[in-house]
């Protein structure tokens, strides 16, 4: 049994909260609630890892990515 952690980001939309996982791509999923959205984030993670792992791929790790904060300044 492995252990795996990830930056998951939940944002608010028009019809409850859309939740993803950027290190994993097209992990993406919805909930009517925040809790519903991290219950689909958590079923969405596995359902790709066990994916990932049966076709033999190594599954990125958040402690492979590099995060950071940008700041832009607009002059309108």
């Amino acid at each position: 049994m492995k252990t795996y952690t990830y930056r998951t980001i939940i944002e608010p939309d028009e019809d409850g909260y859309h939740g993803f996982v950027p290190l994993l791509k097209g992990v993406h999923t919805w909930g009517g609630t925040v809790t519903e959205t991290k219950k689909n984030l958590a079923e969405a993670i596995q359902t790709h890892l066990e994916g990932l792992l049966k076709d033999g791929v190594k599954p990125l790790q958040q402690r492979d990515a590099i995060e950071e904060i940008q700041i832009v300044t607009l002059h309108a």
